[in-house]
């Protein structure tokens, strides 16, 4: 059987697969005395399958200092149609001023697993911020600023996070590594699949993250038809390093939204992406015999997630 004749069977299969690769939100904490005010802002299409949205997403917080927890005296909740954002707001009053503030985020249960939630908050002049996401739900902020040592750890670190767990970007980095057909063309692919990805931050364009979703989802259905029409193709190097600015949109989106250090968080991103090209590289010789029908798994993975990202 010709390979389009399992791409049916393909696209069936990627079904299944989550096609919610890029799920982020930002929060912002005023604290003055014992009380402080919250501000969410959350993709509206991110909320979409909750039934009580304003309860759950306020039951996935809880702000406590010294010990005592926060009471949720205000909220309310409201869409933005000219953003597409959903924004909701509280107050908490808390038994005593508030010194450093414990925060716990469970954003990543309701919503999908690689969420990611960005809160800055801010007290008597000093500013604080804590990532969340499945793997780290809880945060001391202490209102101090960071050593530089603490700052570089932390935003390298951030930057490691993302690109280890971004879905759509580990597809693609199994693709690359599936076009990869020597050493040689292993370390030149990557090298342009890494300058695009930086060229994507320098050039400064800033597109909805439902546009970078669906551009990543399509990266890895591109690559995947060259593997299989265009085996012997040269200057596949050209082709990752115009679909690595597509990647990299991604991580310029979080550098923006977090106000993290471009240079810090790029270098986290790529000394992950170089060690997992490796690893990927090195089990796929092991399966050559296979490689059609994966690259054919990954057109229909790419084409679900580029249709799903585009009608939502």
């Amino acid at each position: 059987m010709k390979w389009w004749g399992w791409l049916p069977a393909a696209l069936v299969c990627a079904q299944t697969l989550p096609g919610h690769t890029i799920s982020m939100s930002n929060g912002d904490l005023q604290i003055k005395g014992n009380r402080a005010t919250f501000q969410l802002r959350m993709p509206a299409y991110e909320i979409t399958h909750l039934q009580d949205p304003e309860r759950q997403l306020f039951d996935s917080f809880r702000f406590s200092s010294a010990g005592q927890e926060g009471k949720l005296i205000e909220k309310a909740c409201h869409d933005s149609p000219s953003d597409g954002m959903y924004v909701c707001a509280g107050t908490y009053e808390f038994p005593a001023p508030v010194d450093a503030l414990d925060v716990e985020c469970r954003l990543a249960r309701i919503t999908v697993p690689n969420h990611v939630h960005l809160l800055r908050a801010s007290r008597d002049g000093k500013s604080d911020q804590a990532m969340f996401d499945v793997s780290f739900e809880k945060a001391l902020l202490r209102f101090r600023p960071p050593t530089p040592m603490e700052t570089a750890v932390s935003e390298i670190f951030a930057g490691a996070l993302r690109a280890g767990t971004a879905l759509a970007g580990l597809l693609f980095l199994f693709t690359l590594a599936l076009a990869s057909r020597s050493w040689k063309e292993l370390g030149l692919l990557t090298a342009a699949f890494l300058v695009g990805e930086g060229a994507a931050y320098l050039i400064r364009w800033n597109p909805s993250p439902r546009f970078v979703e669906a551009a990543m989802g399509l990266t890895v259905a591109y690559l995947a038809v060259e593997i299989l029409l265009l085996p012997a193709a040269g200057h596949r190097w050209a082709v990752a390093g115009v679909l690595g600015i597509f990647h990299g949109l991604y991580f310029a989106l979080f550098i923006r939204s977090s106000e993290y250090s471009a240079i810090y968080v790029m270098t986290g991103v790529v000394v992950t992406e170089v060690i997992l090209l490796l690893i990927l590289w090195l089990a796929a010789r092991r399966v050559t015999v296979v490689h059609r029908y994966l690259a054919m798994l990954l057109i229909g993975v790419g084409m679900v997630w580029f249709g799903q990202s585009t009608m939502r």
